[in-house]
């Protein structure tokens, strides 16, 4: 994977506070912090500070220099300021698909570097990817390189295991994983078809191989399919073998990568008890990449887009606990003030990663193209993004 890269310098920006009490007025948040938290969440206490006001104004400009040329893509857990200048909001798939379809130039990616690359490899060579800021990465992408899952490959293949084996890698993984994927017979799945995925996987082989993401992987196989807890094995790539034995191996029907999402994978079945306790008659509502601890425990399980539609489709008055990205919870929270939503875990914690992307650094990207200065291009390589097109197409096919 190529790519261009010029990194922003900084510009002074005036950040002013926002007070955590603004969004207890909505959410039940508190103001307790986790310093120690793993990379890819903060968890600080409060949102990020709003950016300087003043480059509003100048993004507005330069977006309306840079009119049909530009596609400006946002991920549903953007921060605010950037979600204001999105020309469509969704999740990476949806977001991808849409720059796929669209006759613009240059797509603006306000997301994170997976994302980037599977609109790349999705839009044509004449259309080009930017994303505003290159650390926007994603801490469960990261926790599965290309080189770690092709060593597992060769396990599984001295094994005999890899010719009845069908890999599946989540939505959440870089174009090489992806590639890996459609080079070995394997799909690409969401959070919303992961059941389809793995009832398509099993039709096809004996075994599944589901990376990077064990949660849902793991929620998806035992709550959907019906697999036993005991018959998903979780391969460790920092151990030998897997930190498995090879009957382990063997007898496992889903073998899971140990990967999570750092956001998600904080929330807890102490959350939802004392959610719960304190608020009678409220319904718990999380994404499928919680543990299966919280999973199991929830009232509905969706994917970002499915917890939008619930919250939209809820009646007046009813109370809910998410269990999601808090920009997007806070914007729910906002929009629909005659139900109560409030934040499942009173840590308040953010996708430091995904928040990457600001105001500064997207009037700086829109600055730049307006002045037909290319910045922070994302090129997925021919050959890998080749691979990773079969599989996102093996995922559109599936019945």
């Amino acid at each position: 994977m190529v790519v261009t890269s010029v990194l922003m310098e900084p510009r002074l920006l005036h950040n002013e506070p926002v007070s955590a009490s603004k969004l207890s007025d909505l959410l039940i948040l508190g103001q307790e912090r986790d310093l120690n938290s793993e990379r890819g969440v903060s968890c600080t206490g409060e949102l990020p500070a709003p950016s300087d006001p003043n480059l509003v104004e100048r993004a507005k400009v330069a977006k309306a220099k840079l009119g049909s040329r530009a596609l400006i893509l946002g991920h549903h857990y953007q921060r605010d300021e950037v979600i204001e200048f999105a020309d469509i909001t969704g999740d990476s798939f949806k977001l991808a698909k849409e720059a796929e379809k669209s006759n613009a130039e240059l797509i603006v990616f306000c997301g994170v570097h997976f994302m980037a690359e599977s609109a790349d490899i999705l839009t044509s060579e004449k259309q080009k990817v930017i994303l505003p800021d290159l650390a926007a990465g994603c801490s469960m992408a990261d926790m599965a390189t290309a080189n770690q899952v092709h060593e597992a490959w060769k396990v599984f293949e001295k094994l005999g295991i890899a010719e009845s084996m069908i890999p599946i890698t989540y939505m959440n993984s870089s174009a090489a994983i992806k590639s890996f994927t459609g080079e070995n017979g394997g799909t690409v799945c969401t959070s919303s078809n992961a059941e389809r995925a793995l009832r398509w996987a099993f039709s096809k082989g004996e075994r599944v191989f589901f990376l990077p993401d064990q949660h849902l992987g793991r929620n998806t196989a035992v709550l959907k399919l019906g697999i036993s807890l005991s018959d998903c094995v979780v391969w460790n790539p920092w151990q030998p073998n897997g930190g498995l034995t090879d009957d382990q191996i063997r007898k496992a029907k889903v073998i899971l990568w140990r990967g999570h999402c750092s956001v998600h994978g904080r929330f807890s079945l102490k959350n939802i008890e004392e959610m719960r306790a304190r608020i009678p008659g409220v319904n718990i509502l999380v994404h499928p990449e919680c543990t299966h601890e919280v999973v199991s425990n929830a009232d509905v399980v969706g994917s970002t887009e499915a917890i939008i539609k619930t919250i939209e489709n809820s009646p007046i008055g009813s109370k809910w606990a998410v269990g999601t990205e808090l920009n997007l919870v806070a914007r729910l929270a906002n929009r629909f003030k005659d139900r109560e939503i409030h934040f499942l875990d009173k840590t308040v914690c953010y996708c430091s990663t995904m928040n990457r992307i600001d105001l500064p650094h997207l009037t700086w990207a829109l600055e730049s193209l307006v002045d037909d200065h290319l910045v922070n291009q994302i090129k997925v390589e021919v050959r890998v993004a080749q691979f990773a097109k079969v599989a996102l197409d093996q995922m559109l096919a599936l019945p």
